[in-house]
């Protein structure tokens, strides 16, 4: 991995040299810089909390805009992280499972955010991203461990989603504006139809957005030439507003709706289907995400630009199960309010100085329910409750020319001390708190050239899951008892453990990065930065299910239920962890040419054992190019991904072959005319239709997939 790292240091060195060969020397024999800075100030939002350029991020940030979003025609949010290097879905391809990982970890390991607001909702099963695509305008990717920001849940990562707002669907001078689109995909019979409105006061004081989006969807056709069985029908809203009563001063409102309808196994991940342990569920899925917001930058003071962010989330999923009258359900309520204001410093022309500081309060609500239980709750889903208190501070000093050296060297250091508290019915309550710190440092000698490195440690709490987990987690027969009689059943109980300690990392990163211009044409751009990390993280926690060897036969121990018998599950912190990776990603824009690239790979180990852990994946390489046509107002482009066999497995019937899939899509959109405004989107996923598994799906991915959409937008 090494080797892979320092080959990919030297291939940017010698991009560098080249473009430093365009340099020149000034009357007084120093060097001028004659490069053009690439054109791409894409501006990184959750990364520092204090918006600046994503090249400038001493760490990995990915962000995808809306442009590339409609480049994939998504179903989910899941199809677009192809173009994320180190992240990605596991689950499978059913919507109701799909869960995301950031370099190596899942679950409460990675923080998940609309607009702001915490997305707390987690199961075993069931997913956690209830958004449909057509409502996300930009998704930003947080790489490495934010505690220091963030708090809680954030030891891989941060995936942040804005949605869509009248800025980005009104041009200049227009004040109110339609859009509609409809779309088709092949591999499991999705139908979408979608529509936006979109009003603006002539004084742009006020605006409001509406959009509601319906997609239906059947049986998913596998690469493997079987059909997973599914059934969806989802119905997605937003609503939103924003208010300037003055110049300095902005509110907004906005309220995210999902709600979603399928026929799938309760534990719809991988390649399950229905049988006598896992049967078929009508799910209901119901999730509401309301925000309000409060910004104050007034133009006469660098001290305050202050944010003020308060939600409410509801997540609720029901399982009435098709074959028997069991009716199971999950709610999580999130209440949550995050204060921070920058405040900005000259030192004259040697340096720059911004504060970031802030306080945040979340709270966490969730109950079960089983209406086959004694007392009514379900097993696992403890009537749980979860308070988070935080403050932190974050200072980026950009120091211009160091010690006389050309350029700019910047020092952000931040900490975040946090308090957590987790109470259930009938437990005993705990609490504890961390303290986060992390420093980055980047030197840009010119300003088309980056190195940087950083270093932090990051904690993630024990959910009340995972502390106060009870009841039944499953039956199973008792093959000891006498043969010849009607079989008997065993239970599995959940027992708590109030002594589960906070896992915490402790992480380094070390990288390059080029943001040049002007390199093979006039006006053409390129980026790229590419890093290898090290973390170390301690007291994973992990579920123990000890099953009594009576059960299958042996004579000891006895068979029987519940902990007595030794017939129990619990979470426990169990493992230690080193997850290592390198992350390269780079974008090429021109007149007629455009070209995205990432590389990821990631290893995991037990530290004590030498086992693999972790979400691990195969080494992949992503490729995403096409050719602009611009006097037919056309694009075609093409994807390719290749992944390595995939080895890093303890249970070799685990490993799988490596693959290469392909995509091919085509885009119109009239510039001018009477057609002006239409978008026509055609395209074919998995063009080989190549049977490949993402490995920690366990199941074949989807087939040949053709796909189609079309939209049509109008401003007045």
């Amino acid at each position: 991995m090494k080797r892979i790292f320092l080959c990919g240091a030297a291939i940017t060195g010698l991009m560098v040299n080249g473009a430093l060969a365009q340099s020149s020397e000034d009357e007084a024999g120093g060097v001028t810089s004659e490069i053009v800075l690439a054109q791409l100030d894409v501006l990184t939002v959750y990364a520092t909390r204090n918006p600046l350029p994503s090249f400038d991020f001493p760490g990995q940030v990915t962000i995808i805009d809306r442009a590339q979003i409609d480049d994939f025609n998504p179903s989910t949010i899941s199809d677009i992280f192809d173009a994320v290097p180190g992240a990605g879905f596991d689950g499978g391809p059913r919507k109701a499972g799909q869960t995301p990982s950031v370099r190596g970890l899942s679950g409460e390991g990675v923080l998940v955010l609309f607009d702001g607001a915490r997305q707390s909702f987690l199961s075993g099963h069931d997913g956690r991203f209830f958004i449909d695509p057509d409502l996300v305008q930009t998704v930003e990717v947080i790489r490495g461990p934010t505690s220091a920001l963030y708090g809680s849940g954030a030891l891989g990562g941060v995936i942040a989603l804005r949605t869509i707002n009248a800025a980005d669907l009104l041009e200049d001078g227009e004040t109110a504006g339609i859009s509609v689109g409809a779309g088709y995909q092949s591999v499991n019979d999705e139908w979408r139809v979608t529509g936006t409105g979109v009003w603006r006061s002539a004084n742009e004081k006020v605006d409001v957005v509406g959009n509601v989006t319906l997609r239906q969807s059947d049986d998913i056709e596998l690469g493997n030439g079987f059909s997973l069985p599914a059934d969806d029908e989802i119905v997605s809203s937003l609503l939103k507003t924003t208010l300037k009563p003055v110049d300095d001063l902005t509110l907004s409102a906005s309220w995210i709706r999902f709600g979603g309808d399928s026929i799938d196994p309760n534990n719809p991940q991988g390649a399950n289907v229905a049988n006598a342990g896992n049967g078929n569920v009508f799910r209901n899925i119901e999730a509401n995400t309301i925000q309000t917001a409060l910004n104050y930058a007034p133009a006469s003071s660098d001290l305050i630009d202050l944010n003020l962010v308060g939600y409410y989330t509801q997540n609720t999923v029901d399982e009435d199960e098709v074959d028997t009258t069991r009716l199971i359900s999950r709610e999580v309520q999130t209440i949550g309010i995050s204060l921070d204001n920058r405040s900005k410093f000259s030192f004259g022309s040697s340096a720059d100085l911004t504060l970031t500081y802030g306080a945040e309060f979340y709270r966490d609500e969730q109950s079960g329910r089983d209406n086959t239980s004694a007392d009514g709750t379900r097993g696992g889903v403890p009537d749980a409750t979860s308070r988070f208190y935080g403050v932190f501070a974050q200072a980026e000093f950009a120091l211009k020319r160091p010690l006389g050296a050309p350029g700019v060297l910047t020092f952000i250091p931040a900490a975040r001390w946090d308090k957590f508290e987790n109470d259930a019915t009938g437990e005993p309550s705990t609490d504890d708190n961390a303290i986060s710190p992390k420093i980055g440092v980047s030197y840009k000698p010119i300003d088309q050239l980056i190195f940087f490195g950083n270093w932090s440690e990051a904690f993630r709490a024990p959910s009340f899951n995972e502390t106060f987990a009870d009841g039944v987690h499953f039956r199973i027969p008792d093959f000891s008892a006498v043969p010849g009689f009607p079989p008997t059943f065993v239970t599995n109980f959940f027992i708590s453990n109030p002594a589960l300690v906070s896992e915490e990392s402790e992480t380094w990163e070390v990288g390059a990065g080029i943001d040049l211009g002007d390199v093979l044409f006039h006006g053409d751009s390129l980026t790229a930065k590419a890093s290898y990390y090290e973390s170390s993280v301690t007291n994973l926690i992990d579920l123990e299910v000890n099953i009594p060897v009576g059960c299958f036969g042996a004579p000891f121990p006895p068979c029987g239920s519940g902990e007595a018998f030794g017939n129990f599950s619990r979470n426990v912190n169990v493992t230690n962890a080193e997850i290592d990776g390198v992350e390269l990603e780079a974008q090429y824009d021109a007149e007629y040419y455009y070209a995205r690239a990432n590389f990821a790979t990631i290893n995991g180990r037990d530290a004590n054992s030498g086992d693999f852990v972790g979400i691990l994946s195969p080494t992949t390489f992503f490729f995403d190019s096409g050719v602009k046509l611009p006097a037919a107002n056309v694009r075609l482009g093409a994807r390719v991904t290749v992944a390595s066999d995939f080895d890093k497995v303890n249970d070799p019937t685990l490993a799988r072959d490596g693959y290469a899939v392909g995509d091919v899509y085509a885009v119109w959109e009239p510039s001018s005319g009477a057609l002006e405004g239409l978008r026509l989107d055609i395209g074919v996923d998995n063009v080989t239709d190549a049977n490949y598994e993402i490995v920690a799906a366990g199941v074949s991915q989807p087939g040949r997939n053709y796909k189609a959409a079309i939209r049509w937008r109008q401003g007045f």
